[in-house]
C-alpha cells in the first residue's frame, strides 16, 4: 500500500522561526516555509519537516542524525557556531563517543530536540 509513497518525518518545535535560524544559519542546512512551517532539504531528497507545537516537550532519543567524514572537525565547526555537545562518561572532551559502532557527538536544537553528528569507522 505505502511502498511508493514518498513518505516524510517531521518534528515539532515550539518556536519555527528560532528553529529556522538554527538550521539554516547555524547548521548550514537549505531550508524553506510555508503555511507557517519549516522544510529543512536534506541531500537526498529527504525533506524533513519542523511544526509549531507551543506545548512542545524534546523527545529523549536523537531524532535526525547528521553522517559526517570527519567528526572532529565537524565538532570544531559547530562549537565554534556556539553548538554544545553533549558532554558524559561515555563522551571524551569533545563530546565524542568513540567506543563501539560509530564515533557520534549529540547536541540540541533550541527546543532540546536531540541531534548528532556521526562518522563510521
Amino acid at each position: 500500500m505505502f511502498a511508493d509513497t514518498k513518505a516524510f518525518s517531521g518534528f515539532a518545535v515550539p518556536d519555527v522561526e528560532e528553529a529556522r535560524r538554527f538550521y539554516g544559519e547555524t547548521l548550514g542546512l537549505r531550508t524553506s516555509m510555508e503555511h507557517g512551517m519549516l522544510t529543512l532539504h536534506l541531500v537526498g531528497d529527504r525533506n524533513t519537516l519542523v511544526y509549531p507545537k507551543p506545548d512542545h516537550t524534546p523527545a529523549t532519543y536523537t531524532i535526525l542524525n547528521f553522517p559526517v567524514d570527519d567528526i572532529d572537525g565537524a565538532v570544531e565547526d559547530l562549537g565554534a557556531r556556539g553548538v554544545e555537545f553533549d558532554r558524559s562518561d561515555y563522551t571524551d572532551e569533545k563530546g565524542i563517543m568513540r567506543e563501539g559502532g560509530p564515533y557520534i557527538a549529540w547536541f540540541t536544537d533550541p527546543a532540546g530536540n536531540v541531534l548528532s553528528v556521526l562518522q563510521e569507522r
